[in-house]
């Protein structure tokens, strides 16, 4: 293939579905080459489908002219016809690592617009150049064979699927698409600065590719670690099926004898991940962490050890339980309908004025047996219950619904608060990592 357009994108973003009938798809635009391009492609491939597209912008109001730059954007997708829809960050500077803290508030507006939407499929604009990019800079971070898979054509939360149409497709082939539609882009003025290691590394990526390291190599080596990935990953998850079950109070029990009696590289990704679900983390604590916690099971100590934010305790010869750290759940929040509380709860009702949404601790759990004693015949691990989601009010404890105790009389309620569903943001069993096709 010498080109890209849209016969090929068809092609491309079919592989990644499937999609609803008549389908409602957010796409994030800068104004850049390879998020305008990927705009009007979706915008065509949509109308096709019967669908329609909405352009996400972010305003993340980083720089004075950032909002007159953003409102340019929409009007010139108003142009051709395309709804838009500007989203601006609140709060102050980013103090530190400001593309990282940018990257954040992004992905959290864009998700939070879909989300209440109702759209189901966001796109993003990576194409071959930033997936080898990627694999350089994990590779000098020593990563392994997930890092070195780089970015997965489709990715998964729980409000949605986060689609990488263009990420085999190399990037002057979107150029010349809109060449070919006399489209002119934007150009971030944050892609030349040096002071960003991504920007560092596509500067050497040249000269790289006169000793052999060229774009396509490194994304098809991407490739070929996403097939090593994919396999580890499905043996885990098979692992996992067979040794750990999942509690809506957002904790695990563990049988760890047959977790070590599986290849130690499969145990330590099935113990990395079941960390990450229950500590409600994006990522799995540093190797060397896991091996040390790994090794303690081996041994078959009694105690307890913490780690990603939660605490693991043996619970007997054939058990082990997996709880959240309640000295390290999130602050309060206001309790109110969709709220996320420590990554891991969703909260589906407003409750009372004033009330917030913390962990019942110690002192909540004591306020609630004086008020219903029979709650002290429950079987919930210590650990899992201090770190549970419960409804306060100044400090009184007004629900705990996971067990339905509510101290409130009905007719006075103003809402339900009986519905909090254990939802992390990673899950135990996740999306399968997406292989992505190469172009060129």
């Amino acid at each position: 293939m010498t080109s890209f357009g849209p016969a090929e994108f068809a092609l491309s973003i079919s592989a990644l579905g499937p999609f609803e009938s008549a389908p409602h798809i957010a796409v994030a635009c800068s104004g850049g080459a390879d998020s305008l391009a990927l705009t009007l492609l979706a915008d065509g491939w949509g109308r096709e489908a019967g669908g329609r597209v909405t352009a996400l912008i972010v305003d993340h109001a980083m720089r004075r002219e950032s909002a007159a730059e953003a409102a340019a954007v929409s009007d010139r997708l108003a142009g051709a016809g395309i709804e838009a829809v500007v989203l601006t960050r609140q709060g102050g500077a980013l103090q530190s690592d400001r593309q990282a803290g940018a990257r954040r508030a992004r992905y959290r507006l864009m998700t939070d617009w879909c989300r209440q939407a109702g759209v189901l499929h966001l796109l993003l604009g990576h194409h071959r150049g930033d997936q080898a990019e990627t694999l350089m800079l994990r590779l000098g971070r020593g990563s392994g064979v997930d890092g070195l898979a780089a970015m997965a054509a489709v990715s998964e939360n729980p409000h949605l699927r986060l689609l990488r149409p263009l990420l085999g497709v190399p990037r002057e082939y979107l150029i010349s698409f809109l060449q070919s539609r006399g489209q002119d882009w934007i150009e971030d003025p944050s892609n030349e600065d040096a002071a960003f290691a991504r920007v560092r590394l596509r500067r050497m990526l040249p000269g790289l590719g006169e000793e052999g390291l060229t774009e396509s190599r490194l994304a098809a080596t991407a490739r070929r670690m996403a097939r090593a990935r994919i396999a580890l990953e499905s043996a885990a998850t098979a692992l996992l099926a067979r040794t750990a079950a999942i509690y809506p109070e957002g904790y695990a029990l563990l049988a760890p004898r047959e977790l070590l009696a599986a290849p130690e590289d499969t145990g330590l990704r099935a113990l990395s991940r079941l960390l990450t679900c229950i500590g409600g983390g994006q990522h799995g604590p540093r190797m060397e962490r896991l091996e040390r916690l790994y090794e303690w099971l081996a041994r078959g100590e009694g105690g307890g050890r913490t780690l990603a934010g939660c605490c693991i305790v043996r619970r007997g010869p054939g058990e082990v339980a997996v709880c959240r750290e309640a000295a390290a759940t999130e602050d309060a929040v206001p309790a109110g309908g969709g709220t996320v509380w420590d990554g891991r709860f969703w909260l589906s009702a407003d409750c009372l004025p004033e009330s917030r949404l913390r962990r019942l601790g110690p002192d909540g759990w004591a306020r609630v047996l004086a008020s219903a004693p029979g709650l002290r015949t429950q079987k919930l691990p210590a650990d899992a219950r201090n770190a549970l989601p419960a409804i306060w009010r100044l400090e009184e404890v007004v629900a705990v619904p996971h067990f339905h105790y509510c101290a409130t009389p009905p007719d006075e309620k103003d809402g339900d608060p009986t519905e909090l569903t254990f939802l992390p943001s990673r899950t135990l069993g996740p999306a399968r990592f997406s292989e992505v096709p190469g172009y060129a």
